[in-house]
């Protein structure tokens, strides 16, 4: 069975551009996706984006680099319940919550997604409990919010029929997990920090920040080989890329 995939954004951050590619000066202003998948089962949510506080009180929620550097970009609208009410989605009716790792613009949004269960890497869950709070990118009460937990350990398939499967991307971080979605018009890699840049994959260059480096190198040869096969690869924070991304309500496939 195919699902339809919808894609959104939910406002920007800037963040140093060496972050995403080893080596490089400077900052970059980057998009922050997420993804509606409809089945006939039910409704997932593929990463949850900013926190909505990050929209009035971003030092009080993120510290003082946040008024520093300028970082959110993100406005009233764009938070991720509201992107699902613009296409006549309840926040309330997303039944999983996939998150791709648990760092702040990832998971941010979680608590948004009331009666959805949260689907995370058990050994994501496990190092984002051991790593204290805003610092690594993880910030504790973005995911520590109460929602059932479904700890998953590699692929986990979603609705049971191969239509939307986990698969694990470890590298970002220790169990950073990307998103197989077989659509009418093809599969798409929802790849979420497994791969920030069309550049990253083409170059096999890796980001400046990194949990480990060969397991990261490793991701984006499999990417690769699922690109060769016909698999659109959904770059996770490439702002040219996004340029041409159909936003919902149009589908995405």
């Amino acid at each position: 069975m195919t699902v339809e995939l919808y894609a959104f954004t939910c406002g920007t951050l800037t963040i140093p551009r060496g972050f995403l590619l080893a080596g490089e000066k400077g900052r970059i202003m980057v998009p922050i996706p997420s993804y509606l998948i409809v089945h006939a089962k039910g409704k997932a949510l593929f990463d949850s984006g900013l926190n909505i506080r990050t929209q009035t009180d971003p030092q009080g929620y993120y510290g003082d680099d946040a008024i520093k550097y300028d970082m959110f970009h993100f406005h009233p609208g764009e938070e991720i319940a509201a992107r699902l009410r613009s296409v006549a989605v309840a926040p309330e009716d997303i039944d999983f919550l996939v998150n791709s790792h648990l760092h702040y613009d990832h998971s941010g949004g979680n608590a948004q997604i009331p009666n959805a269960d949260i689907v995370v890497q058990a050994r994501e869950w496990a190092h984002a409990a051991e790593v204290p709070d805003r610092v690594e990118g993880y910030v504790h009460g973005d995911y520590e919010t109460g929602q059932r937990i479904r700890r998953v350990e590699g692929e986990h398939d979603l609705f049971g029929d191969g239509s939307a499967v986990c698969i694990p991307t470890y590298g970002h971080t220790p169990g950073h997990q990307s998103l197989r979605v077989r659509t009418a018009s093809g599969e798409f890699i929802l790849c979420g920090d497994a791969c920030y840049l069309k550049q990253s994959l083409e170059n096999l260059h890796l980001p400046g920040v990194i949990a480990d480096k060969d397991a990261a190198l490793q991701v984006f040869l499999r990417l690769r080989e699922m690109q060769a096969r016909g698999s659109r690869i959904m770059y996770g924070h490439d702002p040219e890329f996004w340029k041409t991304i159909p936003q919902a309500p149009l589908r995405l496939g």
